[in-house]
């Protein structure tokens, strides 16, 4: 038997099914809970392509939840990026898997997203993820929104031009103040129905079974049973992203230069148009008290905040949710 056959006996997949999967290059962005469990998914059902974009590095707290990663990973502060390539890399030789570690943004997105026949969210914010719905409205690419939290779990297609965007759904970002993993905690149950969903989604899309969708946004509580099913088969005749096209997050009209980070104390500054590796590295090694450093990152500690620098000058900032605090620090050591 091959290594896709049960897949193939399944007669909505087939053998003209499977030779498309082999077709598809597939860019997800998010690796964490949602995202490790999706990229074993898309690698072993016989993607063509993937292409992992994470901002962040493997901390212990996540091992509760996110697959592929190690207690290794989180001792080394491995970008998940790379450490879920690392581990996907021995499951599917015929996948070509590229790993990127950077924040997903509006100076990137295009060049990141070329090429591709799929987006799959599995992000932890709503800028993130109206960014992804500006770019597969402009690029005609489909794309799956994903998300879980507590006890819930949610998922909704996006075709562009055949069904409704996520702006049509929501005309703008939701208000501060809601529910997060830092504040109302995640079960594992939650994420798998989020992956269960978003990856039946994504196999009908990537097979050519797109008349299978269900165009809706379904949201469950797995805790409580309740269910809610919103529908989303037809575009809003007046949505001002895929009716009128103004895409605000793809321009860079909506970006934000800090965030903070869903589930942790902590606060991501976007890098500087110029930034100089060597310089900060050494500043911070004069400044504060280095603990780790690898060929993506450095962390260092300065007082109760702990700093985590990249390459390419992004940081996130530990220990506090202000971001003016994030952006004193970063300026006292980076410059």
């Amino acid at each position: 038997m091959t290594r896709y056959s049960r897949q193939e006996l399944f007669a909505p997949i087939g053998l003209q099914g499977q030779a498309r999967l082999r077709q598809q290059r597939v860019l997800l962005v998010g690796c964490g809970a949602l995202g490790t469990h999706l990229a074993e998914f898309c690698v072993r059902a016989g993607v063509g392509q993937l292409i992992i974009v994470d901002r962040d590095f493997v901390e212990p707290s996540n091992l509760q939840r996110q697959c592929l990663f190690t207690e290794s990973d989180a001792a080394n502060a491995t970008p998940k990026a790379e450490a879920a390539r690392k581990a996907l890399a021995g499951v599917n030789s015929d996948v070509t898997i590229t790993a990127h570690v950077a924040d997903f943004t509006w100076r990137n997105a295009a060049r990141l997203a070329n090429g591709a026949t799929l987006i799959l969210d599995a992000t932890d914010n709503f800028e993130t993820r109206f960014l992804i719905n500006d770019l597969a409205v402009q690029t005609g690419t489909p794309w799956v929104y994903a998300a879980c939290v507590g006890a819930r779990a949610t998922c909704m297609p996006v075709v562009p031009g055949r069904s409704a965007c996520l702006r049509c759904m929501l005309d703008d970002q939701p208000a501060a103040g809601g529910d997060t993993c830092d504040t109302a905690g995640i079960i594992m149950p939650a994420v798998l129905q989020a992956v269960a969903w978003a990856s039946v989604v994504a196999l009908k899309i990537m097979t050519g079974n797109e008349a299978a969708l269900f165009k809706k946004l379904y949201t469950s509580d797995l805790w409580t049973g309740e269910r809610q099913i919103l529908d989303a088969s037809t575009p809003r005749a007046d949505c001002p992203c895929c009716s009128r096209r103004e895409l605000d997050w793809l321009a860079g009209r909506r970006a934000s230069s800090a965030a903070t980070l869903c589930g942790r104390d902590s606060v991501q500054l976007a890098a500087p148009e110029r930034f100089d590796w060597q310089a900060a590295r050494n500043a911070i090694r004069t400044a504060a008290r280095m603990t780790t450093e690898n060929e993506y990152l450095l962390r260092a500690e300065s007082g109760d905040l702990t700093i985590t620098l990249y390459r390419d000058g992004r940081a996130i900032v530990h220990g506090t949710d202000q971001p003016a605090a994030a952006r004193s620090l970063y300026a006292r050591l980076v410059g």
